[in-house]
């Protein structure tokens, strides 16, 4: 793989950084062809991933670089640009906000998963004519995924070419790194300390035969350390690596003495070197032996090196975080309980005030629900950005409302929230789907029945140990496909503890990813199917779930920790089971069992509580 330094690349492109503030896609995208033309080695295409250094599902804004050259804001995507062609590729998730997102003179929709639809890398080898040089920063993709790319493009006479990141290098209101304060995560909530983590880490890497692991993952550097910080929006993280070598443990940060200064942060990590992440690259050139990588290391860091020094295997501290202690799950348990209390005031807030003519814009409603959890000393922040949406908004799987132009909420139309909090004990995640007003149509009622049909079948399903979510998958679906409904999203993902809000190497899903890792006792997962129209509505119920031992030798099942009423209005009696409609019943009355002592003195939540769990005949 070849590559052109930052130096030789920026000496030509420092004049289009100069023009590119405030424009629009289009005009970017000629700026980025201009750059990739001036290269010491001229660019056919240009990649530009969602991902960071770090792979991080969230970037910080410095690293939106995919939202904007294109003007996508999802999560997941990723462009590819040529000099007479610009594609921006992504999930069922996305479809309908990249389509209102994408500048449609400028942009190409890629609708991966569907047929016919190439991949980003497909589309390289298929669409790109042969003997092209595509190139991409070594930093944003993995050495496998770029190892794999290579090779199918040396199929066709294409390269991969390691280049400076284009986008970076043209835009001026790139936003300075975060370096945001660093805390220390208690051992009350964490429940091992950090050197404890780091004594198994290296017995583990001993035991494996390895020198060294390199950890980029910024949740698995904050769990392994029992640390926290606010570099990436929602997501108690900090910009890190950390190098374990068999005597020596290093962090490499940005501001290291600014970061690291307190008496409480130097004595918390009194057993750990700490450096300058810009140290990172010189200093692994002069450490030897073998390391063991996981595989979302980067490609600069492999290229550092040398692919003969490295091996790769699941990360070992992924799978430990996703495990949780007793004390995390006590933390866990405690925070969804008083993250229930926030939810249903606000809804009955909501309630109360639409059906009395009040009107209420989405973007009102999830500030409203932000003020009910922010009451108790324990919040920290969002867990993600609150999905608000009324009506056909609900169909945006990842809509989010914009504060100056959300829309007004209709009391007669289907309502879904999905919103989650970091606490620090624990972090939340739940998804409800009301009707506050009116009557739904016969098929809305079908939908949402089958949705919570889906709920209740993965919620009570028992396993044997050594089976993995994927597999689960379509026990959940069951429900849906029998009336040939479904939805591209997955099932459920995994969730940290006051950590990132989607978590693996586990999941709930069709991903083929998570049929390596089976589900295990103390592992956390959200349970929520979902149904879709576009331009009508949406509907998803989402509970967060513990894997915990069934009472049968050798067997798994599942405890729901979320207690939020799930809305009577949208039910088809007709449809449901006796099982389901006892399951239903059991499920209420446990909210009000655990709900109604801390809501005393709250009279309109306790009667919209008490409405919303009336027993099913």
């Amino acid at each position: 793989m070849q590559a052109l330094s930052a130096r030789h690349v920026f000496r030509n492109i420092r004049s289009f950084a100069s023009t590119t503030r405030g424009l629009p896609t289009s005009s970017r995208l000629t700026k980025l062809r201009e750059a990739m033309a001036e290269a010491p080695e001229p660019i056919d295409a240009f990649v530009v991933p969602s991902a960071d250094a770090h792979q991080s599902e969230y970037t910080a804004e410095c690293d939106n670089r995919r939202a904007w050259i294109s003007g996508f804001t999802g999560s997941a995507g990723c462009a590819v640009v040529t000099q007479n062609k610009a594609a921006l590729f992504t999930d069922g998730r996305y479809f309908l906000q990249a389509s209102e997102e994408l500048d449609p003179n400028a942009w190409e929709l890629m609708k991966e998963g569907l047929p016919n639809v190439p991949t980003w890398s497909e589309y390289l080898v298929k669409h790109i004519p042969p003997k092209s040089s595509i190139g991409i920063d070594p930093s944003v993709i993995t050495a496998n995924e770029a190892s794999k790319l290579a090779r199918s493009l040396d199929s066709v006479g294409s390269k991969l070419v390691s280049v400076p990141n284009f986008v970076d290098l043209i835009r001026t209101d790139r936003p300075p790194r975060p370096a945001g304060p660093i805390r220390i995560h208690d051992i009350k909530f964490a429940g091992k300390r950090h050197s404890h983590k780091l004594n198994d880490l290296r017995l583990e890497i001993r035991k494996r035969g390895y020198d060294a692991t390199l950890i980029s993952g910024l949740d698995e550097i904050a769990w392994l350390l029992n640390l926290r910080g606010s570099d990436i929006h929602c997501c108690p993280v900090f910009f890190a690596y950390c190098l374990v070598t068999q005597d020596k443990t290093t962090l490499y940060i940005h501001d290291e003495e600014g970061r690291s200064g307190s008496d409480d942060i130097r004595s918390h990590l009194a057993d750990v070197e700490i450096r300058n992440y810009s140290d990172l690259l010189s200093d692994l050139k002069k450490t030897p032996g073998l390391f063991m990588v996981d595989h979302s290391m980067n490609l600069s860091v492999v290229q550092t090196l040398g692919e003969d020094r490295v091996r790769y295997e699941p990360s070992m501290v992924a799978l430990a975080k996703s495990i949780k202690n007793d004390a995390e799950l006590a933390g866990i348990r405690a925070c969804h309980q008083r993250d229930a209390v926030a939810v249903c005031q606000h809804f009955a807030w909501l309630e109360h005030s639409l059906k009395k003519g009040v009107s209420i814009r989405e973007a009102e409603a999830a500030e409203h629900l932000k003020s009910m959890r922010q009451k108790h000393d324990a919040y920290v922040g969002l867990a993600f950005d609150t999905i608000a949406a009324t009506g056909a908004h609900g169909a945006i799987v990842h809509y989010q409302p914009h504060p100056r132009n959300s829309a007004v909420i209709d009391s007669r139309q289907i309502y879904l929230c999905d919103s989650g909090a970091q606490y620090v004990d624990g972090t939340t995640d739940i998804t409800r789907t009301y009707l506050f007003e009116g009557e739904a149509t016969a098929f809305q009622r079908r939908a949402w029945t089958r949705v919570l049909q889906a709920h209740i079948t993965l919620d009570q399903t028992v396993f044997p140990e050594g089976i993995t979510g994927y597999q689960l998958d379509a026990i959940a679906r069951r429900p849906m496909w029998q009336d040939g409904l479904d939805y591209m999203h997955g099932t459920g993902h995994g969730v940290g503890a006051y950590l990132n809000v989607h978590e693996g190497p586990h999941g709930i899903g069709h991903r083929v990813a998570y049929n390596e890792v089976a589900l295990k006792a103390g592992m956390v997962v959200t349970n929520e199917p979902g149904y879709y129209e576009d331009g009508q509505f949406g509907i998803r119920i989402e509970n967060v779930l513990t894997v915990r031992q069934h009472h049968t030798k050798g067997y798994l099942g599942f405890e729901h920790i979320t207690f939020v009423p799930l809305g009577q209005r949208l039910l088809d009696h007709k449809l449901l089971s006796q099982a389901e409609r006892g399951w239903i019943n059991h499920y209420h009355q446990e909210c009000r069992a655990i709900l109604e002592p801390l809501l005393k003195e709250d009279s309109q939540t306790l009667a919209w509580i008490e409405k919303e769990t009336e027993p099913l005949p």
